[in-house]
């Protein structure tokens, strides 16, 4: 595979037109990351509400999964990327335009519903490439899409300098940058993309049909324990999501009345979740259907992927937002050159995660490889803890902190392709909704280690508004701690929980077979 990696013909066009649609969501969902110094400089904000419009940015994505994923086994990838891609022009232009602080807020609430686009994608490559090279083919679309987000980091910056000439935000230091028509720019390429992808791809390849599930209200499970377990694992949704609105009331985006409407609206959204699981498990609930046992999957191993993409992905996303400025305040460089620095988290996305599926594929045990690269990656972020302001000094010092930086980046994002190596083979014809929860959870951890990173200055007895440079040093360190923590706790769980999917390397999938036989 890895040869033919390199052709645009057949199930590798497809990947290719489907990891460049990813990658452009990632370049608009994190359009903001290397722009931010400008933009809160342009508006006068606060660090809280900057750190604010950073947990914006992810939040929505937790419920937009879900749904996206409910929309994608019903109307199949092709239709909902395609609308996606285009969606994402609405809420780009609605931020370039913005007058104020809550004009941000909604825009960046809206603009976070774009990162569900990668829910998608897994669904389509799932449906054109077999079980034994799904992780080398997930993580290429994963790793390759992901570089979005490295590619805003190392390129918006200077595109704003030269849109410059049709006007921009003055710097103190007299650097003029337009931050408004470059992220307008990225959501009009986005929406260009829309169409071109919807003309090129098909669903599945010739003569195979699309599997849909026979309710798509909510994730269908095979077992009484396994529908208790779905319940339980649908209340961080909800809590997270609870925890977004405080956050906004906490900035004084949201008055007390906004305060009281927001709670209601997610526990409405919480009570439509688990009216959705009930009306899909109906029949199994009243007892009037039992699966045959080669019909199973046991929700623990979604529950245990959940985890792992909280620890990985819910980190990645949560370190991008924050990493441009800490290589700022920690080095004291200027924003462009942090900005570049920052990238190479992301930058290793292009090998890392095609390598995590890779190694998934080749050695024999996808369980194995799960847990080996989680605790990696809290080794990883314990390790990035000790970099500090004045413990590595010099061009010799950033040079150690990037290659500990890019060393612990493999792991995280690594463990991401071994994920999605092992969801699209949980359960075939619920691909779709399984991806979205898992990804969701992704950003349920986002949501929480920002959240968690806003706070650390204050917990620290440090400014709210504007805290002292010894305090955001303290509060980077104690978050990489906090990551990494984390991660071997998750890691640990892999070796004891996590069981090997069926037929893992097996030339079709399982539901497929199963068709095949009947």
């Amino acid at each position: 595979m890895l040869g033919d990696l390199w052709s645009f013909q057949g199930r590798y066009r497809t990947l290719h037109l489907t990891w460049f649609a990813f990658f452009l969501t990632f370049v608009v969902w994190f359009n903001l990351a290397p722009l931010a110094t400008t933009v809160k400089a342009d508006f006068g904000l606060t660090v809280p509400q900057i750190r604010t419009l950073a947990i914006c940015n992810v939040a929505l994505t937790v419920p937009a999964r879900i749904l996206i994923g409910m929309l994608l086994d019903k109307f199949g990838p092709r239709i909902t990327y395609s609308t996606l891609l285009v969606f994402a022009a609405i809420p780009c232009l609605m931020f370039a335009a913005a007058q104020d602080f809550s004009q941000l807020v909604v825009a960046r609430l809206l603009l976070s519903i774009v990162g569900a686009g990668f829910v998608i994608g897994i669904r389509m490559v799932a449906e054109w490439f077999p079980p034994k090279e799904i992780g080398l083919a997930e993580g290429v679309y994963g790793g390759w899409g992901n570089f979005g987000s490295a590619f805003s980091a190392l390129t918006l910056v200077i595109v704003a300098g030269w849109l410059s000439f049709s006007g921009g935000f003055e710097l103190p230091t007299g650097e003029i940058l337009n931050w408004r028509g470059t992220i307008a720019l990225t959501g009009i390429i986005s929406a260009v993309y829309g169409f071109i992808y919807y003309a090129n791809v098909t669903d599945t390849p010739p003569g195979k049909a699309y599997q849909k599930p026979a309710k798509s209200a909510g994730l269908e499970v095979t077992t009484m324990r396994d529908f208790w377990g779905l319940l339980g694992m649908n209340v961080p949704f909800a809590a997270i999501l609870a925890v977004l609105v405080w956050r906004l009331q906490k900035v004084k985006f949201l008055d007390a009345t906004g305060y009281t409407i927001g709670m209601v609206l997610v526990l409405i959204w919480f009570a439509f979740q688990t009216w959705g699981i009930i009306r899909t498990n109906r029949d199994l609930i009243l007892g009037n259907k039992t699966y045959p046992k080669e019909d199973r999957y046991e929700f623990k191993q979604v529950a245990i992927l959940e985890l792992t993409y909280i620890v990985n992905f819910g980190s990645e996303l949560a370190v991008v937002s924050m990493l441009p400025s800490f290589f700022e305040s920690t080095f004291d460089l200027p924003k462009a050159t942090a900005g570049i620095l920052a990238s190479c988290y992301a930058f290793v996305n292009l090998v890392a995660r095609p390598g995590g599926g890779l190694i998934s594929d080749r050695m024999g045990s996808r369980k194995n490889t799960m847990g080996f690269l989680t605790i990696g990656l809290g080794i990883g972020y314990l390790v990035m803890s000790l970099i500090k302001p004045g413990t590595f000094t010099g061009s010799s010092g950033i040079a150690i902190a990037v290659l500990l930086t890019m060393g612990c980046s493999f792991f995280v994002q690594a463990g991401e392709g071994a994920t999605f190596a092992m969801v699209p083979l949980v359960k075939k014809r619920v691909t779709g909704q399984i991806a979205g929860m898992v990804g969701a959870y992704g950003n349920v951890g986002a949501v929480a280690y920002l959240t968690i990173f806003s706070l650390l200055p204050i917990w620290m007895g440090g400014d709210a508004a504007e805290p002292s440079a010894e305090i955001v040093a303290a509060s980077n360190s104690a978050f990489f701690q906090i990551l990494g923590i984390a991660g071997l706790v998750v890691g640990f769980l892999c070796y004891f929980f996590l069981k090997e999917p069926k037929d893992s390397f097996a030339d079709e999938h399982a539901d497929e077979a199963a068709l095949v036989q009947v």
